[in-house]
């Protein structure tokens, strides 16, 4: 297991082939790291499918409203939703989007990043100050490249579980 620094702003991540430890980036983006941290101890994250999960970039999952739900119509409208909270205005840095990191999803409004989260299979340097990056997977990356692929995938795969791990 990694050596856990922070568990205040640690999250595990339950994947079907094993855990995920994300370290998260208050000093960077202290509103995504409380958000992430509030869905989290909330349940909110629990059973949420990976429902944008592109080969060489990145696997996308958030979608609180649409991603737990078991049928294809849900499935297919994730990506659209967000939770119950309101939108985060942007926390942009000097941060690269280098392999593991965790940015948060957002439409074309800067300031409408809610609940979707990406985690990059490669450095992506084209998101740099575009995306809040509020994370870096320290722990478990070969799991996350061993995500089903598909826009979405036709049998995404789910976060089984996300949890803090000051509450583990």
């Amino acid at each position: 297991m990694a050596e856990i620094k922070d568990p205040e702003n640690t999250i595990i991540i339950e994947l079907k082939d094993g855990k995920v430890v994300i370290e998260l980036l208050p000093d960077v983006a202290p509103q995504h790291c409380e958000r992430m941290k509030e869905l989290a101890r909330a349940g909110e994250y629990d059973n949420v499918a990976f429902h944008r999960v592109i080969d060489g970039f990145m696997a996308q999952t958030g979608d609180v409203q649409h991603g737990d739900m078991e049928d294809g119509f849900n499935i297919r409208m994730a990506g659209t939703g967000g939770s119950s909270l309101p939108n985060l205005p942007a926390e942009f840095s000097k941060l690269p989007h280098d392999r593991g990191t965790v940015g948060a999803a957002r439409s074309a409004n800067p300031n409408s990043a809610n609940s979707q989260f990406f985690i990059n299979f490669k450095d992506n340097h084209f998101l740099n100050g575009q995306y809040t990056v509020y994370g870096r997977v320290i722990e478990g990356m070969e799991h996350v490249d061993a995500i089903t692929r598909g826009e979405p995938p036709a049998n995404p795969d789910r976060m089984i579980s996300v949890k803090v791990a000051a509450d583990v």
